[in-house]
């Protein structure tokens, strides 16, 4: 059972919620990581900005008074010693580094204290930049103590003595290291939990209105369908190309559509349905019944009738036969035709050749009537591209249907002219005509024109000309006025021969 209180399934809203959060927290995440690595290289960005200069001063204010080797070409482990301790009384993070001009660590107080395998020599392309650009821009150095890791520093040339090389002053060494660490992380723990505990606050906020608003469409959608799965035929969506999922309201539309359609097509072909057998049963039922009579009559008075009179009887229950017969050959055919059983086989042929052969079958017949019956065809030989079964039947039964509701001295006249890419055929009769409000009618199955005549009813005859022009992509036109007779005309591809 549908529910009818809601429009959207609780799995789809558990999923969007599902999707929207593991979003949501993708996006804190990224943003906490980009925060924190920022703020890390800003901070370590100020501090080696500050102490850019520290190399310089230490060159200037240490190495006037004393040179940093002895006469003997050795490190002036003291002056080194003493520079160590009066930097460490501001600054217990920095580690001073004595290089040569290759790079080499010569020597460093730190490294007499360290446990750890240090580096020999630290990589002079940092250092080189830094000069360069005057400590302005932020730039990573080799840590002599950390040998996987890199970190700010101060650095500065010299020449003394003959000697050459660089001192080399990371600015935030191990222990600064160790302490700054610690306070990130308790620092991060609290960004974390707040950043975390905000963003699913607005996160849940805006979640709701965002859900609401992205699912609008998709309820309306929703709505209209159980509408129309409730009986409210004529309902749809309204601007559907306006729609977020334009794709999903056309679609609904056109089903929609559809759907009607084919439901007032299979209610008219039940009611044609239900017309088709009381028509059937009826004409059916008359051939029969005169059959009937006539062959109890010969079996009752057969020793009483003469020899003209039976020959009369069995004329009239042949004719029957024939007409009973020939109704059935249309239904068989009509049949086919609705059920679209029927495919056109279409060919080059020449429909003067055809028309000649119709006229000269009906002539007889038109004789009979003492109806005139010709052809006027201007052009010596015109083609066309059809399927000439369905076209000879087309005309057979219009000229047939001309023959018979023409009067006698009457004229029924089959005319082919060639119009451009096309052929128009006409078939025109001098009988009393098709009342206007009847006109649009006479192509429907049984439709009664003259209830007053004896020529009640056009059968099936023009129902199935109508089908065969419609397999034929043409349609069929009727020009009529009350006693002065009737036109059908259609027209079929000209077919142009090499």
């Amino acid at each position: 059972m549908v529910n009818n209180g809601k429009t959207l399934t609780p799995k789809l809203i558990k999923k969007l919620w599902i999707a929207f959060i593991f979003m949501i927290v993708l996006i804190g995440a990224s943003y906490i990581f980009i925060t924190c690595y920022l703020t890390l290289n800003y901070n370590q960005a100020i501090t080696q900005r500050i102490n850019a200069k520290v190399a310089d001063h230490v060159i200037q204010e240490k190495f006037q008074n004393a040179a940093p080797f002895l006469e003997d070409g050795t490190v002036n482990k003291a002056l080194f010693g003493d520079l160590m301790h009066d930097m460490m009384a501001v600054n217990r993070g920095i580690e001073v580094y004595l290089l040569d001009k290759h790079g080499a660590i010569l020597y460093s107080v730190v490294l007499e204290h360290n446990t750890n395998e240090p580096l020999n020599s630290v990589a002079l392309e940092p250092i080189n930049r830094f000069i360069e650009t005057k400590g302005e821009e932020f730039i990573l150095g080799d840590d002599p103590l950390n040998a996987d890791e890199q970190n700010i520093f101060s650095a500065a040339p010299f020449s003394i003595d003959g000697h050459q090389g660089y001192i080399y002053i990371i600015v935030a060494g191990k222990q600064l290291a160790q302490i700054s660490d610690s306070l990130f992380g308790s620092y991060f723990t609290k960004l974390s939990i707040g950043a975390i505990v905000l963003t699913m606050v607005f996160a849940a906020m805006i979640g709701v209105l965002s859900i609401w608003f992205l699912t609008k469409n998709l309820r309306l959608i929703t709505q209209t369908v159980r509408k129309f799965q409730e009986g409210d035929l004529d309902i749809r969506i309204k601007n559907p190309e306006q729609s977020d999922i334009e794709v999903v309201a056309l679609s609904f539309n056109e089903m929609a559509d559809t759907i009607v359609d084919n439901m007032d097509k299979m209610k008219s072909v039940d009611n044609l349905r239900r017309e088709l057998i009381a028509n059937v049963s009826h004409d059916l039922r008359t051939p029969l019944a005169v059959l009937k009579g006539y062959i109890e009559t010969l079996q009752i008075k057969k020793d009483s009738l003469t020899e003209s009179q039976k020959q009369e009887y069995l004329q009239i229950t042949h004719n029957n036969i024939d007409k009973l017969s020939s109704l059935i050959n249309q239904l068989f055919e009509y049949s086919k035709l609705e059920a679209e059983q029927v495919t056109p086989i279409k060919e080059p042929f020449s429909i003067t050749e055809l028309s000649h052969d119709l006229i000269a079958k009906f002539k007889l017949l038109a004789e009979k009537k003492e109806i005139q019956l010709q052809i006027d065809n201007p052009e010596e030989n015109c083609m066309v591209y059809a399927d000439i079964g369905l076209v000879e039947r087309a005309l057979q039964n219009l000229i047939e249907n001309a023959i018979k509701y023409t009067e006698p001295n009457g004229k029924v006249t089959l005319s082919l002219v060639k119009m451009g890419k096309q052929i128009e055929i006409n078939i025109t009769d001098t009988g009393n005509g098709i009342p206007v409000n009847d006109q649009p009618f006479i192509f429907d199955r049984y439709k009664q024109v003259n209830k007053s005549t004896q020529k009640q009813g056009l059968g099936l005859g023009l129902a199935i000309v109508k089908k065969i022009m419609d397999l034929h992509d043409t349609t069929i036109v009727v020009l009529s006025e009350p006693y002065e007779g009737s036109s059908f005309i259609f027209k079929l591809p000209a077919y142009q021969l090499q």
